[in-house]
């Protein structure tokens, strides 16, 4: 296959580059801006992909509460170009979503067809981008994931060690859940999602579930730290934006597809310890 890759710098783009060229030809975006119609569509018309993978997004949560024009720019106008170029040439398109669409209020796993209520701006032009894809596209995937962690990329567990080796008590809120998901991981699914015109909405994320605080522990247990963690309250550690108390996503579809799950996260989490060469 010929597959498109957008936010090819970023995280999760970065690893779904190195993985699926192994197997595809693979292009990128490059530095075009996503939300100039006419630039998006030059370059579906030259390119000819047989897929598109939209992993391009404004992804500061907090930051989109105060920028908001810019967060809608990008995640629902620039996803909605890129669906309509998709469909103007033929290309499938896998669009990348998030567990931020949902409320937390359900009290257990969401399922693919649960209602997203989404708390946060962000959550709101992430939905509004699926909304775009399924309008504009006959052959769509949409991937909610969650909690993703990576080499290319600012993420929690880098966030943890730099805090840690500053010696500091660092507080981690125990009250939000969710399914901590190494990018490498998730590329690697989305490559064989991609073989397979099962087109639909998939929740895709690593095994298990825990709180941020857990997952904390989980990070300096595997790096053999000693480190002073404190569990503290959202409300005690106010944000711009909202978060859901509880939204881990089961992979109701991509089990009902006959996919194997994701490894347990403490699994993934490891490798990646190794990979990014944390020092134990």
């Amino acid at each position: 296959m010929k597959i498109l890759i957008t936010g090819s710098s970023g995280m999760l783009g970065s690893d779904l580059v190195d993985i699926l060229s192994r197997r595809h030809e693979v292009v990128t975006s490059g530095s075009l801006d996503i939300r100039d119609l006419e630039g998006v569509m030059e370059l579906l018309r030259e390119t000819r992909p047989d897929a598109v993978v939209h992993a391009a997004a404004f992804t500061d949560v907090d930051c989109a509460e105060t920028e908001r024009d810019t967060a809608y720019q990008v995640n629902v106008l620039g996803t909605r170009n890129i669906a309509a170029a998709a469909s103007a040439v033929g290309s499938s398109i896998l669009y990348i979503s998030t567990d931020y669409v949902f409320d937390g209020e359900k009290g257990d796993g969401y399922l693919e067809f649960d209602e997203p209520n989404p708390l946060n701006f962000y959550g709101k032009t992430k939905y509004l981008g699926e909304v775009s894809v399924r309008q504009l596209s006959e052959r769509f995937y949409i991937v909610r994931t969650s909690w993703l962690f990576g080499r290319n990329g600012r993420n929690f567990v880098g966030t943890m060690v730099e805090l840690a080796e500053r010696g500091h008590e660092i507080s981690v809120v125990d009250d939000q859940y969710g399914s901590p998901t190494y990018t490498r991981d998730l590329a690697a699914s989305i490559g064989n999602l991609l073989e397979r015109p099962a087109y639909g909405v998939y929740h895709l994320t690593n095994s298990g579930q825990c709180s941020w605080y857990e997952f904390a522990i989980d990070i300096f247990n595997e790096l053999g730290m000693e480190v002073c963690l404190k569990p503290v309250k959202s409300h005690e550690f106010p944000r711009p934006a909202r978060r859901p108390s509880f939204s881990v996503l089961r992979n109701y579809n991509w089990s009902m597809e006959g996919f194997k799950p994701l490894r347990n996260y403490r699994d993934a989490l490891r490798d990646y310890i190794k990979d990014a060469g944390f020092v134990k």
